[in-house]
């Protein structure tokens, strides 16, 4: 703005009258400068983001970690129980892709109201289940919020680049991730609080259905909260890179050639794998938690919340570390095989010593496996932003979540059928392979770093353009340059 008004102020005066053709330069540089601007309201985005992803994942693990319970209350077995942290997963997997592309074409607002009606639509439809013969209906509210789910979990990159600047995009994901990561700690933590293991099938039903009446108010919240304060995107965009997609004209973007691209770069596709079998890994552990406790330390369903609880919570601190991390050093490969790595240490530790007896250990085990396994969730989606740039962040995220979901279902039941078979050790033995095999191709992942090459050069162009601005303004005042250097 301010060379504009110079510019105007230069058109004006007598002096440069004759020098029509500088200032012309003039304008056509300044026009060619891109602004960029940073909101004070991306705080509040990113953080309503992260409060209707927190009411969602919370439901996913509301059902597993007191299974004993609910399958006593809905005479239901085990493996049925399981599917109502499955379904989450199942879900995922044919709706991602029109999902994907509603996002590209209606943006975050639409998704987002969509996603919290989902959720909120969800909860009341399980307060009207309490009673142990409708099962089917609290099978179909949690349905609804597997649903809502579809239209969250892609989000945290594309909020991240659409809202914040190029020194924060990764802190920025971090929150993002870090509201889901938060639900399934209070997944696991207020379940076996609010709904304890008493044998009166009436009482049980009380304490049910004021857990989900609790789920229920601050979902409906939620949805308020979103229809009226969450924004579709800043006015002026927070980067150059955001600048240059925004002046691609929309009738050029094919969401199909988006999807053929991405399926023809081998660095993302072997990210894809990767990120699924750590994240499958992470789902199955969850999922199956506390039938694996149960089994060496019977009538601890509280403390086995507790210690997902750790898992998370110790994931949580590890996301917003390896976030903050990755603004400032760059170091998008190397960070995340190293946090592969340390994913399998984990692994074999926590493996090794679940049925030690003490559970104290299990305590500090598996908060180490939770720093390392549920932290390295943003890093896989800010290095496949970073690999795919300029593909909409929700088509790369989306492909990355749909192999966790596929890789969860699959981990999730085979290792419950060996842990019923040949016991807990075998069956986490299992997941240490895949994490093994997974370490070993993020090894064989080529860091092309296009998003961060694309602001580079971005801002390298606008401060060639800005010395060209300088010199023509020097010329139109009447002083001869050779050359202007900022």
């Amino acid at each position: 703005l301010g060379l504009t008004v110079v510019y105007v102020r230069l058109s004006q005066s007598a002096e440069c009258s004759s020098m029509k053709k500088e200032r012309i330069q003039v304008l056509s540089l300044l026009l060619r400068l891109q602004a960029t601007r940073l909101y004070h309201r991306r705080w509040v985005i990113v953080f309503l983001f992260s409060l209707y992803s927190l009411s969602n994942s919370y439901q996913w693990i509301q059902y597993s970690i007191i299974s004993n319970i609910f399958t006593k209350f809905y005479s239901v077995d085990d493996f049925t129980i399981d599917w109502m942290s499955m379904i989450y997963m199942l879900t995922y997997i044919p709706f991602i892709f029109p999902v994907t592309w509603l996002l590209d074409k209606k943006g975050l607002r639409v998704i987002a109201l969509v996603a919290t009606a989902l959720n909120c639509a969800g909860t009341w439809i399980k307060v009207a289940s309490v009673r142990p013969n409708l099962f089917y209906v609290t099978f179909l509210g949690q349905f609804c919020c597997s649903f809502a789910q579809v239209f969250i979990l892609g989000m945290p990159s594309r909020i991240a680049s659409v809202w914040f600047g190029s020194e924060e995009v990764s802190t920025a994901c971090s929150i993002g991730v870090f509201g889901n990561q938060l639900g399934i700690a209070i997944g696991f933590l207020v379940p076996p609080i609010l709904v304890p293991n008493v044998d009166d099938m009436d009482e049980l039903a009380h304490h049910i259905r004021i857990m989900f009446y609790i789920t229920a108010g601050v979902a409906t919240l939620l949805f308020v909260l979103v229809v009226f304060v969450f924004q579709e995107r800043p006015k002026i965009p927070p980067t150059q890179a955001q600048a240059t997609a925004r002046s691609i004209p929309p009738e050029q973007y094919s969401y199909i050639a988006s999807i053929r691209n991405l399926l023809r770069n081998k660095p993302f596709m072997l990210l894809v794998v990767t990120y699924g079998l750590n994240v499958g890994c992470f789902y199955a552990v969850g999922t199956l938690l506390n039938r694996m406790i149960i089994v060496h330390y019977p009538g601890e369903e509280v403390n086995a919340g507790r210690i997902g609880l750790t898992i998370v919570i110790a994931g949580m601190v590890g996301s917003l570390i390896c976030g903050v991390w990755l603004d400032r050093t760059k170091t998008y490969k190397q960070t995340t095989l190293a946090v592969y790595l340390l994913s399998l240490v984990g692994m074999i530790v926590y493996a090794a010593t679940l049925s030690l007896g003490h559970l104290w250990v299990v305590f500090i085990t598996a908060g180490v496996l939770g720093f390392f396994m549920t932290g390295y969730l943003p890093l896989g989606f800010e290095f496949a932003v970073e690999l795919t740039y300029p593909e909409s962040e929700g088509t790369s995220s989306g492909l990355l979540n749909c192999s966790a979901q596929v890789f969860g279902i699959i981990f999730t039941i085979c290792q419950g059928k060996i842990i019923d078979n040949y016991g807990t050790l075998a069956g986490n033995i299992f997941l240490c392979v895949f994490l093994l095999i997974g370490t070993i191709m993020t090894a064989l992942i080529k860091s092309d770093l296009r998003r961060q090459n694309a602001n580079l050069q971005a801002k390298a162009a606008v401060s060639f353009e800005a010395s060209q601005v300088c010199s023509a303004l020097l010329v139109c005042w009447g002083y001869e340059t050779k050359a202007v250097v900022l």
